[in-house]
């Protein structure tokens, strides 16, 4: 039986320029308790967390990129880029499709993602939210709507 590597699902999260070290351990939790891949920093790099206690970081590969430019020259063939962003662009997740083979990027509460980070995701989503949230829980929400709309 052929199978058809491109047909098959993964996804990876990471975050953008990161705020603080205790947002990237509770989504590592969250990333291995939702079936994620991967996970990834661009630019911060945090050592392993006390909140990580499933200790993720172990359990799954962890990459990290020094910029957007290196992260983006190394995205997985065949995924697509799904940037988590309060903008005007965005797609409101209560609709969205999710690809079957993506990488979810956030961004920082304060900063939000990079204008270059914006400019090359193929798709842009948020959700309904008055200000933004925190980081670890917009990255479990967007894992959770994927769980829950049966991507595999």
């Amino acid at each position: 039986m052929k199978v058809d590597n491109l047909q098959q699902g993964f996804f990876g999260i990471g975050i953008q320029n990161g705020k603080t070290p205790e947002n990237l351990g509770v989504l590592w939790r969250s990333a291995q308790n939702m079936g994620a891949s991967f996970i990834f920093t661009i630019g911060n790099r945090y050592a392993k967390q006390a909140c990580d206690t499933h200790k993720a970081v172990g359990a799954m590969p962890y990459f990290h990129y020094a910029s957007f430019e290196d992260f983006y020259a190394h995205l997985p063939k065949g995924a697509m880029l799904v940037g988590v962003e309060l903008d005007e662009k965005a797609e409101p997740l209560e609709s969205f499709e999710h690809p079957r083979r993506c990488v979810y990027l956030l961004g920082a509460e304060d900063h939000g993602l990079s204008k270059q980070a914006i400019e090359k995701s193929h798709f842009l989503v948020k959700f309904k939210s008055t200000l933004s949230l925190n980081v670890s829980v917009a990255g479990s929400i967007i894992m959770y709507d994927r769980s829950a709309k049966n991507i595999k």
